[in-house]
């Protein structure tokens, strides 16, 4: 699946993935491809982003996710 990172300066990472992990209000979040159309309020903590058996970390401050189109 294609994931973009954004924030307010600049594009954070723009990449395929396997699986992504994002910190939502009320716990984590775990996506996958063909996950189903989601928006939701993000809480500070850390995006892992997985692709290859290899794990990116994003620290965020909060923010929103939106999960369309896988």
């Amino acid at each position: 699946m294609e994931v973009k990172i954004i924030s307010p300066d600049s594009t954070l990472f723009d990449g395929e993935a396997d699986m992504v992990v994002v910190p939502g209000i009320d716990g984590l979040i775990g996506i996958l491809n063909n996950h189903a159309p989601l928006i939701s309020s993000l809480k500070k903590g850390a995006v892992k982003i997985k692709k290859d058996k290899e794990d990116q970390l994003f620290d965020i401050g909060g923010g929103v996710v939106e999960v369309m189109n896988n």
